[in-house]
């Protein structure tokens, strides 16, 4: 077990750190959730079934973390929702660039980030998930507990709410409409 665990946390520790950092928008926090998940990984590898990939087990466990750690704060959905200011943050990591650095670095991530406060906790999971932690919709939907057609219809409906924000914040900053892309 000690072999499969090392090979889970060296493998997947970054990805479950800048998920749950997304999510809780804290180094430190984030920090603390990776633990948690590990630990829960260590307590129920034996009851994993293998009916999804590790990865997507993984990112089960750390969106149930993440949701657990919300519920326990006073007024947790107004603490999601407050926590997605993408601009606040600076974090530093020497393994790899965090989405903060890549932001910095091009200004349609910015936008992007930016506008993804206009989206639902749903959506921006899904978003999340798809784009900045690169997982199948079929992985997905298998980390959320959803359907595929759930989760095909949220990234649609968050990719449409994102390009809309986008245009109007480009409208309003008065930047080129060639650098406004939604897609996939």
């Amino acid at each position: 077990m000690d072999s499969v665990f090392e090979e889970l946390y060296e493998k997947y520790h970054h990805d479950v750190f800048q998920f749950l950092f997304y999510m809780v928008k804290n180094r430190e926090q984030a920090e603390d959730l990776v633990q948690e998940v590990y630990i829960r990984v260590l307590k129920s590898y034996g009851r994993f079934e293998g009916k999804s990939s590790e990865k997507t087990w993984l990112f089960s466990i750390a969106r149930n973390v993440a949701i657990d750690f919300f519920r326990r704060q006073k007024g947790w959905k107004k603490v999601l929702f407050e926590r997605f200011d993408w601009s606040t943050q600076q974090v530093k990591d020497d393994t790899q660039p965090l989405p903060e650095e890549i932001a910095t670095k091009n200004d349609e991530i910015q936008l992007i980030y930016r506008c993804l406060d206009q989206c639902t906790v749903d959506q921006k999971i899904v978003i999340i998930m798809r784009y900045f932690q690169d997982l199948s919709i079929i992985e997905t939907a298998a980390a959320l507990g959803w359907t595929e057609s759930k989760v095909k219809t949220t990234q649609h409906r968050a990719l449409k709410m994102l390009k809309k924000h986008l245009e109007e914040l480009s409208e309003k900053e008065g930047i080129a409409d060639e650098k406004v892309k939604v897609g996939r």
